[in-house]
Formats: structure tokens, sequence, C-alpha cells
């Protein structure tokens, strides 16, 4: 089963960007030769979202509504959250009612890169395999305590 909170955090950029660079206009343009990877990823995000069910009414669509809203939210960054969280709480309805549609959305997203490696070899090596908010320390009096 795929993780809708994973496939979440990368389909809602992509179509916050979309709907931020086209308004509402993003839910009828095809293709738009200036738009960047992002924008373009997110149009065909969100037309397949909205395409996916052909009994849904166009304007009872709770995905479509979301795109509008935000789209339509300009710089307000109050609104600009409320409508963000409206359109990932819309987006998990509709990826958790249909199971398959979130397996095709995941294969139109780029490959993840691999996570991270680190290696260390030796005595009194470290390795930090991603951020590291805090100090390292190895050896002698390591830990912050005063060497004697």
């Amino acid at each position: 089963m795929l993780d809708t909170t994973a496939l979440l955090d990368q389909i809602v950029p992509a179509a916050e960007a979309a709907a931020a660079a086209y308004g509402a206009s993003v839910l009828t343009r095809t293709q738009d030769e200036a738009a960047n990877a992002t924008v373009r990823l997110g149009q065909r995000l969100i037309r397949r979202l909205l395409n996916h069910d052909a009994d849904t009414a166009p304007d009872s669509d709770p995905v479509r509504t979301a795109v509008v809203r935000l789209a339509e939210a300009g710089a307000d960054p109050d609104l600009l959250a409320l409508h963000r969280a409206e359109l990932r709480i819309a987006l998990r309805t509709a990826l958790t009612e249909a199971p398959d549609l979130a397996k095709e959305l995941s294969a139109l997203l780029p490959a993840s890169p691999p996570p991270p490696t680190a290696h260390a070899e030796g005595e009194r090596s470290v390795a930090v395999g991603r951020d590291n908010s805090g100090s390292i320390a190895t050896g002698d009096g390591a830990g912050g305590a005063p060497a004697r």
C-alpha cells in the first residue's frame, strides 16, 4: 500500500505551483511551453485527479473547488494557508477513496532520490547521514566535560 502522506507531500506543491501560475485556468489549460517542470507536473496531476471519475459533476468535485480557491487566494498568506490545507484534504480524500488513482499519480511523479548514506571508519569516527543539529564530540573528555 502506498504512503498517502508521502504522496501528498509530493502532489500538493506541484498542484499549488500550477494553480498559482495559471489561476483557475489551470483546470483547462493543456500545456504551456514557458511553464517550468513543476507547473507542468502539477497540471498533469490535477488533470488526472479531475478526470478519474467521469460520473462526478465538475462543480461538485472537491479537488476542483480547492484548486480554484487556492488560485483565487492571491498573496494573502492566511488564505493561501487555508486553501492549501483544503487542497491537501481534498487530495487525501480522493486518494484514499481511489487506491488505483494513488498508484497512477505515483507513477507520474519523478523517482525519489536515494536516501543519503554515511560511512565512517576508524577509531572515534563519526558519520552523519542527514542533518545534525547538535555537537558531535569524540575522544577523551568528549561530551562537554572539561578534560582533567
